[in-house]
Order: structure tokens, then sequence, then C-alpha cells
């Protein structure tokens, strides 16, 4: 009986330890890179507050200076949460199928969830296609970005019947660093054109409803009517929220709630973290991002 007793015991310790385990001490959330650090930490504050509230324990807020530092910090387990591209979730995806699950995407004034990489230059320049921009500077933003690499440099080439090589269509094919800088690149002159993302829904005068350009108009970077499309992608799946696999189901049943009724309980705050007008966000599964992963596995071949 004292043996059962023992054991019972034993085990009731084992259980309880294994659940204190399970428990989190902090929650950290990356922000990928598109717009300044600071401007993103500024965005995403009111998300971790009412994170830090809803779980109990403090939140931070992590700004990579480029994408592979978020993309790292899920593969490492250094963070738990981000909104990554299409293309960043296939990279971590590619390396660990095991390190993070999509949960949620967000959803465009329409309904729909996906949106496009835009090309654009001066509207000084001249240019008003993809004709104008043979042997003149291109701008990519970073090589981990969606619409700001993978997708136009599959698109681009297929349009042109030449390869994103420095003179082979344009004269120089250069990385900014990401969306805010590839637009202020442009705007600047810098560069003669590049790409960001954007919905491609509402006016482009404000920069579209959502996206890099809506975020800089909202920043006073640029006036957008300086600014002419000059080419526009396929639409491409908007990129997931995804959690850390190992996270203690009642943190990710908490977080998924928090950031699906947010468009609810501050519209506001939803506008930051969405990067502009949006209807919230709704479930995901990793089956949407079937294509991207592909298109990830053949550039990198």
């Amino acid at each position: 009986m004292k043996t059962l007793l023992a054991a019972v015991l034993a085990t009731t310790a084992l259980t309880a330890a294994s659940a204190t385990a399970q428990e989190i001490t902090e929650f950290r959330i990356g922000l990928l890179g598109g717009e300044n650090a600071q401007d993103r930490l500024n965005s995403n504050e009111c998300l971790r507050k009412y994170t830090e509230e809803a779980l109990g324990v403090p939140t931070k807020l992590f700004a990579p200076a480029d994408y592979n530092g978020v993309i790292q910090g899920l593969l490492g387990g250094t963070l738990d949460m981000a909104w990554l591209g299409a293309s960043g979730y296939a990279a971590v995806y590619l390396q660990d199928p095991e390190a993070v699950e999509p949960v949620l995407v967000k959803v465009n004034l329409d309904g729909s969830y996906g949106y496009h990489s835009i090309g654009f230059a001066r509207k000084d320049s001249g240019i008003t296609s993809l004709e104008d921009m043979k042997g003149k500077k291109f701008g990519f933003g970073d090589p981990n970005s969606t619409s700001g690499y993978l997708i136009p440099s599959i698109e681009i080439p297929q349009e042109t019947g030449a390869s994103m090589e420095n003179g082979d269509y344009f004269g120089e094919v250069v990385f900014t660093g990401g969306h805010e800088q590839t637009i202020v690149a442009v705007n600047n002159g810098d560069v003669d054109g590049g790409v960001t993302w954007a919905d491609g829904q509402g006016n482009w005068e404000d920069g579209y409803n959502s996206g890099a350009l809506r975020k800089a108009v909202d920043a006073g970077l640029v006036d957008m009517n300086d600014l002419v499309e000059i080419w526009r992608s396929k639409p491409i799946p908007e990129g997931p929220v995804v959690l850390r696999k190992d996270l203690p189901e009642d943190v990710k049943t908490t977080m998924v709630d928090l950031v699906e009724g947010l468009i609810e309980k501050d519209a506001d705050c939803a506008y930051g973290v969405a990067a502009g007008e949006t209807l919230g966000f709704q479930p995901i599964t990793h089956d949407a991002y079937l294509s991207i992963i592909e298109a990830r596995k053949a550039e990198s071949n």
C-alpha cells in the first residue's frame, strides 16, 4: 500500500512538474522589417500591452534590422510569435517544419487575403512601365521578402524574357534593405524603380488601403502623387501570423483569440498592426502557402 501511495505521489509530482515546465515566464513578438524599427515598435505597442494583460507575463517586441532576424528568432525559439510574409514562412518551414504553425491571416476590406507586389517609379522620371525600366537601376527590398523579392524575381523575368542579373535587362539591381527603404530610395531618386507591397485596393494617392505604401504615406515619407505604378504581380497570399509550435496550448488559444478579436477590441490598434485598413484577422492553415513554399524551394535550387 505504501509502495502504491508513493507511486501515486511520485506521478502527481511529475505531472505537476510537467505542468510547471509548460508555463511561460515571458512572451516575445518578432516584428518583420518593412519600416524603421521605432515605427514598427510604436505600431505594435498596443498589441504588446494587450498580450501582457492576456497572458499575465512580461511581453517584449523585437524589431530586427532585416527579415532574417525574425526568421532565425523563430527557428531558434527566442521568438514566440510573428506576422511573417509568405516567403518568410516558407523559409522557416523549409528549415524546420516543426518550428511554427500559421494561425491567422490579415483580411482586406473586400474579404480577400491577397496582396500584390507593386512596381513603382517617380512620376517625373517618365517611367510608366517595365519596358521603360530597361537599362535603369531597380531596387528589391529584402531577400526574404515575398513581394520585395521572391515573386517579382520570378514574374518579372517571365514578362521581360531576361534575368534579374545586372545588365541583362535592368542596368543594375540592388537590395535596399526593406520596403520603407525601397520607397524612400525611389522617392529620392537613388534607384529608378522598385517593388513593395500593397493590397492594391482603394486609392493610389492614399497608398492603397494597406501595405508599405500606406504606412509610408501615414508617416509623411512620400506624396503618392509624386509616384506612379509601373507593374503589378499576380495576387499573393497574405503572410500568416505564426506561433511557436511548442508553446502551451492555452497560450496559443489566448493569442489566437486576442489577435482575431483585435479589430473589435481596438480598431486603431488593428490598423497599426495590420499596416492599414483591414476587416481583421481570420484563421489560416499551412495549405494556403504550398505554392509559395514550392516557389521558394525552386528559387533556392
